[in-house]
């Protein structure tokens, strides 16, 4: 057996593309890559193809509009406090500041402008 990620892809269903899109650029300090529009309104989270991270992409889509979810998708950070205080002025919530998680680190909860939860993980 392969001791490897098995994840390598997700969509976050939104209902503004434009909004969310603003969102998650300012939060993360990125700039996302808008998909050709034959694919449907979407926007992906810049990537190293040639790396081993993961990626995905913000997903317009009337009828899996998000209402908020039991899937919460981690962001990498080098320390949550950074991207948790861009995150009231980018139009969004932070429903748990930085907490430890013990030797793994510190995780942090927020809410982005379509109602997804999503999650920051950071080692400091």
């Amino acid at each position: 057996m392969k001791n490897v990620n098995p994840v390598n892809w997700f969509d976050i269903h939104v209902a503004d593309l434009d909004r969310a899109k603003k969102f998650y650029e300012t939060v993360f300090n990125i700039q996302m890559v808008d998909f050709p529009i034959e694919w449907g309104k979407q926007s992906a989270f810049p990537a190293d193809h040639k790396g081993l991270n993961i990626t995905g992409a913000l997903v317009e889509n009337k009828d899996m509009a998000s209402k908020g979810n039991n899937t919460v998708v981690y962001f990498e950070s080098e320390d949550c406090v950074t991207e948790e205080a861009r995150v009231t002025a980018a139009g969004g919530k932070v429903i748990r500041p930085k907490m430890s998680i013990g030797e793994f680190g510190f995780v942090a909860m927020l809410m982005d402008t379509e109602g997804n939860t999503i999650g920051l993980h950071s080692r400091n």
